[in-house]
């Protein structure tokens, strides 16, 4: 990468993992009978940035007391997670397939116990934001160089322990907490406006006093010259509203709160990794 941001073979780079991510975890969903795959989809360009190039992180240590600490508050998008942590090299590929199976240790919602490079079991929309928080805390605490990275859905920030927790972050000054927003705009039912409208959702965090700054969030050079701008103002925690679609990359699956919880048959499954395969 150059000093400005990414270069053109890293690009390249980050958009195979994220196809990669993309079709493994529809894969995984697929095989299971259960998952989230709108939302796997719509997160897949973040997580790719972040485990391809933001992160701080050894999948060989994954305790290592320097790490930067990445949080999954949506998570039950975890087969995108663990298809970015399986890409990343913290367990070996093949495990994807045991997604949601019994005993397996990738459950419909990720593990701190039981995943490698899993922060927090997260799962309960509104709880992976206050674990976040008190990470950041307790770097502030320590005086760690770390940095803490947190990814909620959109809809998720209508659970009242988010808005108390960003107020916590902005009154304790946590600049090493960064909270990007994958801001698909649907949730379970419908879209996240026709349930409990979240806009202005900048001026919502900028009243709290966060930093924002709002990115295509499928664009990989942008997301990179955000998330590696920590922070965006010394004293104030960071928030990236990355602009996403639900579904990104399955046209029949883009921008559907059908889509949020479905598993798809083997015909959509065919259809759907031929597109992805088939995306620039």
């Amino acid at each position: 990468m150059t000093e400005r941001g990414l270069d053109a073979a890293e690009i390249a780079r980050l958009r195979g993992w994220s196809k990669r991510i993309r079709m493994r975890s529809l894969r995984m969903v697929h095989a299971a009978g259960v998952g989230h795959p709108g939302g796997d989809l719509s997160s897949a360009d973040i997580l790719a940035t972040l485990y391809g190039s933001v992160l701080r992180v050894d999948p060989r240590n994954p305790r290592d007391p320097g790490r930067d600490r990445f949080i999954m508050s949506k998570g039950h998008s975890s087969a995108s997670l663990y298809a970015a942590l399986a890409e990343a090299g913290f367990f070996p590929v093949s495990e994807l397939d045991t997604f949601a199976r019994p005993l397996s240790a990738l459950s419909g919602h990720p593990s701190c116990t039981h995943v490698p490079g899993v922060e927090s079991s997260t799962g309960a929309l509104g709880h992976g934001f206050p674990v976040a928080v008190g990470a950041a805390l307790a770097g502030k605490i320590d005086g760690a160089s770390w940095r803490v990275y947190l990814l909620t859905g959109d809809g998720e920030l209508q659970e009242g322990s988010n808005w108390e927790a960003a107020m916590a972050a902005s009154h304790y000054g946590l600049d090493n907490l960064f909270l990007i927003v994958d801001r698909n705009r649907f949730q379970q039912g419908d879209a996240t406006e026709k349930t409990v409208a979240l806009e202005p959702l900048k001026g919502k965090f900028e009243a709290f006093g966060w930093r924002v700054r709002e990115v295509d969030g499928h664009d990989h050079a942008a997301l990179y010259e955000a998330l590696s701008a920590v922070p965006f103002e010394p004293g104030h925690p960071g928030c990236v509203i990355a602009h996403t679609r639900k579904g990104r990359g399955v046209s029949f699956m883009e921008n559907s709160a059908r889509w949020h919880h479905r598993v798809p048959t083997v015909e959509e499954l065919d259809a759907a990794l031929k597109e992805i395969d088939g995306m620039a």
